[in-house]
């Protein structure tokens, strides 16, 4: 069952990125749009094929989004150091997390200078030095204005960036009048157009939301592991309350994507090492509106209504829309509680987690109030040993990719100084 569109995977993952860094991703919207003009002129690649360029080219930088936002501030700056570590990080990234993974050394090469670029065994190295010199254009013409001359990059043609390439960015530039469109944003309309294209499986679209959930590891890391936690509890939950197939998938998209609008809450509040006072608890509460505005009209709506009703309450307490019982299904109830028993038993930087006997107490009281389900909170408390142990042992197993990337990132860093 389909319960997102291929192109609104991609939407998605851009608008979530925005989230973090507006700047770094319209840089990358920017540059995938110069690099799909350089090879539809081309001529050698179909819609689809471009479609798929398209991803890779605007989230060519993946792996700064984990660097400094000070630094990303300043993209020429940022441009003039060595760029290996995000390079790198963002070739792992995509090697193990999406599907598209033959497309993962663009990720690493865009760097790199084009006489040692040309002697690479990959098939894909062009693409690759396109995006180098779309990179360069982007920054430099964003940098200097009306000083910009694309001219000024001629000389390097042949030893750091291709000369094929720069002559075919000459030509689409002065035939499709390229910077005017990237300075009155008209682009994005073309963009939008090759996105269309975007063809994935079921099981390719389930990876990239996969991915999409570590990416908000580059905001807060424990955000990673409370998302794992929390799709593992509801898995746990909902095989034993024997929820049809339909139900369980619904339940593991809302469980996967619940927390994505807290990537709009600023990063001193998430990890802030004390309890929250009023105003602070408001500002984390817009986090729900905000996965509202970031997936809104693309994911299928019953799925849409699991995301934006964890908080919700039996009572009428929850927000935002302060639902009651009878307003919501099975599958919100079971998030509510996976994600109330995750609060509560993951670590948090004003507290270590809760005792077993705390966690129990503090459920069967929510559920005497009919806040949380009865029936639920009962399956729960009286499978609580099984289900964390299955929770710990699962959610180790996938933490182990997630941890290997951040220590390849860690060791690249410290070793070029990033």
């Amino acid at each position: 069952m389909e319960y997102i569109k291929s192109k609104d995977i991609f939407v998605l993952m851009r608008n979530t990125l925005r989230l973090i860094h507006p700047r770094l991703m319209d840089h990358g919207s920017r540059v995938a749009y110069m690099v799909y003009k350089m090879l539809e002129e081309k001529g050698i690649y179909e819609e689809f094929e471009l479609a798929d360029i398209v991803m890779v080219a605007t989230l060519h930088d993946i792996g700064a989004y984990k660097t400094e936002a000070g630094m990303l501030n300043d993209m020429l700056r940022y441009e003039s150091r060595d760029s290996r570590a995000h390079t790198i990080y963002g070739y792992l990234f995509f090697k193990y997390l999406s599907p598209v993974e033959d497309l993962a050394k663009v990720i690493m090469y865009h760097h790199m200078d084009y006489e040692q670029l040309r002697k690479m065994d990959y098939a894909y190295k062009d693409i690759a030095a396109y995006i180098n010199i779309a990179e360069k254009m982007d920054i430099y013409f964003s940098a200097m204005g009306s000083q910009f001359n694309m001219q000024m990059f001629h000389k390097q043609a042949g030893t750091r960036l291709s000369e094929e390439g720069l002559n075919r960015f000459y030509e689409v530039a002065k035939k499709y009048d390229i910077f005017t469109k990237l300075k009155t944003g008209e682009y994005k309309e073309e963009l939008e157009n090759i996105i269309d294209y975007m063809i994935f499986s079921n099981e390719g679209k389930k990876k990239f939301l996969e991915m999409l959930m570590y990416c908000t590891g580059f905001r807060s890391e424990q955000s990673v592991v409370d998302s794992i936690t929390t799709i593992h509890i509801c898995e746990k939950l909902a095989g034993r309350l024997t929820m049809t197939e339909d139900m369980k998938e619904k339940l593991y998209y809302g469980a996967l994507l619940h927390d994505i609008g807290m990537l709009a809450i600023p990063k001193e509040i998430v990890e802030m090492p004390r309890k929250l006072n009023s105003d602070e608890i408001k500002k984390v509460r817009l986090h729900v509106n905000a996965a509202e505005k970031v997936l809104g009209n693309m994911l299928r709506e019953d799925v849409l209504s699991i995301v934006l009703g964890h908080h919700e309450r039996g009572d009428g307490s929850g927000y935002p829309k302060r639902l009651r019982a009878q307003q919501m299904g099975s599958e919100q109830k079971v998030l509510q509680v996976a994600d109330s028993v995750t609060g509560m038993t993951n670590k948090r930087a004003y507290r270590e987690p809760l005792p077993r006997e705390k966690v129990i107490e503090n459920l069967s009281e929510e559920a005497s109030l009919d806040r949380l389900d009865r029936q639920i909170v009962n399956t729960f408390i009286n499978s609580y040993d099984d289900i964390m142990q299955s929770v710990q042992t699962e959610s180790a197993e996938v933490m182990k990719m997630y941890q290997m990337l951040n220590s390849q990132y860690a060791l690249v860093s410290k070793r070029f100084k990033m």
